[in-house]
């Protein structure tokens, strides 16, 4: 194979290769020099949205939500639950609205190309500075919806009161994927949903 590019576990892979680094000490058999890994061609790979829902308004009321997203983007109420690369959907008190980021970063921005995906335009412009989500991986009030489950699992999360608010995004592009690997770059955790998905198991590794 000419290049295998990581599609998913970016972050435990780099933790990996942190943990070669402090014990292999240059022996390439050393057992920190391995993990287990899946090949897929990417003609028989689907990248799908991996969409968020957040279990709270960090103090605002929906009312005031609105008002600070719309001071920042342009945004509509009525828009597609699946939005356009570049748009963000978000679902909130029984409605689909669709914002648009603008300026730097922003789809067809300049800046890294993984600072341009969809899921990092939302971490850094809403999710951060508006919902008071600092870190997404640790951050307990915020749910991932993988998009092998549609948008109706998100509408059932906000409507059942399990979540506030659903954010609803497109799918990374496999030329984007690939755009950010290029440059050395880590993809925003939760970004991508592959499919097909490895059946559960058991694997053994003797030492």
């Amino acid at each position: 194979m000419p290049a295998v590019y990581i599609a998913d576990g970016h972050h435990r892979i780099a933790s990996a290769a942190r943990a070669r680094d402090e014990l292999a000490g240059g022996d390439s058999q050393h057992e920190a020099c391995f993990f287990l890994g899946v090949a897929f061609p990417d003609r028989q790979t689907r990248i799908l949205p991996y969409n968020r829902t957040v279990a709270d308004l960090a103090g605002r009321t929906a009312a005031e939500l609105l008002d600070a997203l719309r001071a920042r983007f342009p945004v509509a109420a009525g828009g597609p639950p699946v939005p356009p690369k570049g748009r963000i959907a978000m679902y909130l008190e029984g409605v689909w609205y669709t914002i648009e980021p603008a300026g730097v970063g922003a789809a067809g921005g300049t800046g890294a190309p993984a600072a341009r995906l969809d899921a990092a335009i939302l971490q850094d412009r809403i999710l951060a500075p508006l919902l008071d989500v600092a870190d997404i991986r640790t951050d307990p009030r915020v749910g991932f919806v993988g998009g092998a489950h549609g948008v109706a699992a998100l509408e059932q999360a906000v409507d059942s009161g399990a979540a506030a608010v659903a954010f609803s995004l497109a799918a990374v592009t496999p030329d984007e994927l690939l755009a950010v690997s290029d440059v050395g770059g880590i993809m925003p955790p939760k970004s991508t949903w592959f499919e097909p998905k490895l059946r559960d198991g058991l694997l053994i590794h003797t030492i």
